[in-house]
């Protein structure tokens, strides 16, 4: 059973994305690993290349930065290291750059993996979701935050990203997935104030026009609590990979953050009361059909 991980980065280090410990948070589980390396202004190259030089290929790409509609660049990127994948690879595992997977779940993952893989009826392997916000210590929980992704795929011609590359499609139909019982943290929202309006500001400019940014995106120096919807004080531990990144940059607050998100319109407050009690989701948006 052959593993390929892949992902695309550009300007990790200007916009704080901890492509190393993503990308080395799945390397037990790759035999290589791609990562489409975008036309970078700080010093991303070198950063990826020093990070295990035996698994990783780069594959040099240059972004399309006229397209501002729906995050189209983002799925252009990763196509582009789908493409370069080897094609006697039986696994594809896709990692974003501010995303991590707890080296807890790697066993779980790979008896997944080498139990579907024969299976035709699976494509891909469909993990839950963690989403931190302002600091390492606290979770977003809410239906505001997608709460299962597809980051595991077998190698089958017509797989492509999807949209804005959160998730992918065979010739356009959704894949057949198996959930499983894996997380993956996602820190794409743990920043100093200033640092997450710059991010969501860059963030934007592959969605939105440079007017609309400054209009809606103005810069500011507290959290924008509306994005949270709900926080949790987070209680377990984080991957290794990401414990010198915690020590270095993590920060404290005065008080409980959990207190400080708007209230919930009273459709979602019963949307989210049906789901807590329940585990269902009504109405949510899948990408997938589970079928095992």
């Amino acid at each position: 059973m052959k593993v390929t991980g892949f992902t695309f980065i550009r300007n990790a280090i200007v916009n704080d994305y901890p492509v190393s410990e993503a990308i080395r948070s799945v390397l037990p589980l790759c035999d290589e690993f791609v990562v489409a390396l975008g036309n970078s202004s700080d010093e991303t190259a070198a950063l990826v290349k020093s990070i295990a030089p035996d698994k990783i290929r780069i594959i040099d790409t240059v972004w399309d930065d006229s397209l501002r509609e729906g995050g189209q660049v983002f799925a252009l990127e990763t196509d582009k290291a789908i493409a370069a994948i080897s094609p006697d690879t039986d696994w594809m595992i896709y990692i974003q750059g501010d995303e991590c997977i707890h080296e807890k779940y790697l066993p779980l993952i790979r008896r997944e993996m080498e139990e579907n893989l024969n299976d035709k009826n699976v494509e891909a392997l469909l993990l839950k979701y963690r989403h931190f916000y302002a600091s390492y210590d606290y979770l977003a929980e809410s239906r505001r935050w997608y709460r299962r992704e597809v980051r595991i795929l077998k190698n089958i011609p017509g797989i492509h990203s999807y949209r804005d590359a959160q998730g992918f499609r065979i010739n356009d139909r959704k894949l057949h997935v198996k959930l499983i019982d894996a997380y993956v943290y996602h820190y794409g929202w743990v920043k100093t104030p200033k640092a997450l309006q710059g991010k969501v500001r860059n963030f934007n400019q592959f969605y939105q026009t440079e007017s609309w940014i400054e209009e809606n995106l103005p810069v500011q120096n507290t959290f924008d609590m509306r994005n949270a919807d709900r926080l949790v004080k987070f209680k377990e531990t984080h991957p290794a990979v990401i414990q010198d990144r915690i020590k270095a940059t993590n920060w404290s607050f005065d008080q409980d953050i959990t207190k400080m998100t708007p209230k919930m319109n009273f459709r979602r407050r019963t949307l989210q009361k049906i789901e807590d009690l329940t585990g269902i989701r009504l109405f949510e948006y899948r990408n997938y059909k589970i079928v095992k």
